[in-house]
């Protein structure tokens, strides 16, 4: 900070009133607030015009809280920001404090982000104050519990809904989305539930569901507009009336049974992972995204029962004559190993090409077959006229027979011979 020349004011008092505030505005970290208000009067005088409040973690002692102090500076603080329109409180607070909180800014509020899980007196029907926010377009809420519908009336002006490490019950869910009719964004993450998550939203554009456990959930979702959408955890999928362009399945524990997407027709970017799918359901999805650009496949084995399969056999020619735009592939051990078995070359021929595919990457974990492989990996270069880069990673293969080494020195070789587009990791 500049001073003027004798008798002058320090460069900061002759900021206009407007721009002192739009810079103080900036601030939302409760303590640097604190700090600021104690500077000066003019400073003070800016806290009305706050738009936002953030209450960390640390943003109390142990002690405060524990007498009450905590609640009293978050009340004190909240009453005298006069236009808040963001709200987050990741501190622990006494519940019962919250319907005064959100009341006396229910005008101004627009986004609210609580951590229950710091809340010392969680109870039923701890989530139906928020309804006192009727103008709130984001709320995103840690910790809490849906096993049963809060009472928090129709949001109609809720755009974004975020739930994080909440025990769910399918029937609150189910009532909860209903409440907010107008969403465009809605995550559930972390979460634990069984039964069947039914969504039913005609504004959904975004959607990111992660459901915790090897239990069988189904969803059953229904958004017109829906574009992203990103799911773990489910056994059974059906997705109708969308405009999907980003589609990521995952189930890190458990088996995915079935999957049902209709056509993908505008779908750019497809993901699937998971230990075990039912060799239906990857079909099922591979055929609806016929039109898919960028396809990631990371899926250990297949199987209708609890015993894990291996894949398949897979036909080169026919996958990707059915996959014509696809620029970008990531293709995982098991996929790869059903796409280099005995018969899976046999309809290539002069007339075969690759159009578009520009990227691949390869992870092996296995010297078995490995002639089958090599010659898999030779026509993917021979015949991709428009490739430019293939990654060849070699991941947790057991060196404890020469086939491994006799496998990698092959690869090596490959690499050499086509070293402008292969690369090994």
């Amino acid at each position: 900070m500049e001073w003027g020349g004798a008798g002058g004011e320090a460069g900061m008092n002759s900021v206009p009133d407007g721009v002192v505030q739009h810079i103080l505005s900036m601030l939302s970290n409760v303590r640097d607030v604190a700090a600021c208000a104690c500077v000066c009067r003019r400073w003070r005088d800016c806290v009305p015009y706050l738009p936002a409040l953030f209450f960390p973690r640390n943003a109390f002692d142990a002690a405060a809280v524990a007498r009450g102090a905590a609640d009293d500076a978050i009340g004190r603080m909240v009453a005298s920001v006069e236009r808040l329109r963001e709200l987050v409180i990741y501190c622990p607070f006494s519940m019962a404090r919250l319907p005064g909180w959100i009341a006396a800014r229910s005008a101004t509020l627009r986004v609210l982000e609580l951590r229950m899980d710091a809340a010392a007196d969680k109870a039923a029907g701890h989530l139906d104050c928020i309804g006192l926010a009727a103008s709130l377009e984001e709320l995103r809420l840690w910790g809490v519990s849906l096993t049963a519908a809060p009472a928090w009336g129709r949001m109609e002006r809720l755009r974004v809904l975020e739930v994080v490490g909440a025990p769910l019950r399918d029937s609150a869910v189910r009532d909860a989305i209903a409440a907010c009719p107008n969403l465009t964004d809605l995550s559930l993450l972390g979460c634990d539930c069984t039964g069947t998550v039914a969504v039913d939203l005609h504004l959904l554009e975004r959607c990111r569901l992660d459901i915790l456990g090897a239990g069988n959930c189904s969803l059953l979702l229904t958004a017109p507009r829906l574009e992203s959408l990103e799911i773990q955890g489910f056994t059974v999928i059906t997705l109708r009336g969308h405009s999907l362009r980003r589609l990521s399945i995952a189930k890190s524990t458990g088996r995915v049974h079935m999957v049902n997407t209709g056509k993908l027709p505008d779908l750019d970017y497809l993901s699937l992972r998971g230990v075990q799918w039912n060799w239906a359901a990857v079909s099922s999805v591979l055929q609806c995204a016929s039109e898919v650009k960028h396809l990631v496949m990371k899926i250990e084995f297949c199987g209708e029962l609890v015993a894990l399969q291996p894949f398949p056999e897979v036909d080169l020619v026919e996958f990707f004559n059915s996959h014509p735009k696809l620029h970008k592939f990531e293709i995982h051990g098991a996929m790869f190993a059903a796409m280099c078995q005995k018969n899976s070359l046999k309809s290539l021929g002069s007339s075969f090409l690759i159009p578009c595919l520009e990227e691949v990457l390869i992870t092996v974990r296995s010297p078995l077959n490995a002639e089958q492989k090599l010659n898999t990996l030779e026509s993917l270069v021979k015949y991709s006229v428009k490739l430019r880069t293939m990654v060849i990673r070699i991941s947790q293969m057991k060196n404890c027979h020469e086939a491994a080494d006799d496998f990698f020195e092959e690869i090596c070789k490959f690499k050499y011979m086509n070293y402008k587009k292969v690369r090994i990791e």
